[in-house]
């Protein structure tokens, strides 16, 4: 009777892989980026299409005016007001026209902020305002903000 061979092995027709002599717990010295590099490319486009959607807030029905508010500040706001009989005051203080530039380089010294107040009657002629907007640059006072009410008309001919 003829003794046959058995292969074992499951077959791959005698090519097998050869271990290297290292052993079979091999380290592997190279480190593969490309995951971290597509984790980071997904990453950044989900910022960028999420950005512009985190400007925006509550929708709120906002009321329509002609002008819009100044920012709050710290420091007690400073303002001039001249009233249509020609009177002068600083905060709440009667002021001459000739001590008005030393009373005010005195308080510019002492305040961080450079902006004031001007409140002057629509009755007031336009010159007065003007020498008091020189006066107020002169005191040391760069930044003047108009003050007035709400609500007048709009240039573009509707009442505000």
């Amino acid at each position: 009777m003829g003794a046959g061979v058995i292969k074992s092995g499951g077959g791959g027709g005698g090519r097998r892989r050869r271990r290297s002599g290292r052993g079979s717990s091999a380290v592997m010295s190279e480190i593969n980026v490309t995951p971290f590099v597509d984790v980071m490319l997904v990453l950044l486009i989900i910022f960028m299409v999420a950005a512009p959607l985190l400007t925006v807030g509550v929708p709120v029905e906002l009321p329509e005016t002609s002008a819009a508010a100044l920012p709050t500040e710290q420091e007690e706001p400073l303002t001039i007001t001249l009233t249509e009989d020609g009177r002068l005051l600083l905060q709440t203080s009667d002021v001459a026209r000739d001590g008005l530039i030393t009373q005010l380089r005195a308080i510019a010294a002492e305040r961080e902020s450079q902006r004031v107040f001007l409140r002057a009657d629509s009755a007031v002629p336009y010159g007065d305002v003007a020498q008091i907007m020189g006066a107020l640059q002169a005191g040391g006072f760069s930044e003047i903000s108009f003050v007035h009410d709400t609500g007048g008309p709009a240039l573009n001919g509707t009442d505000g």
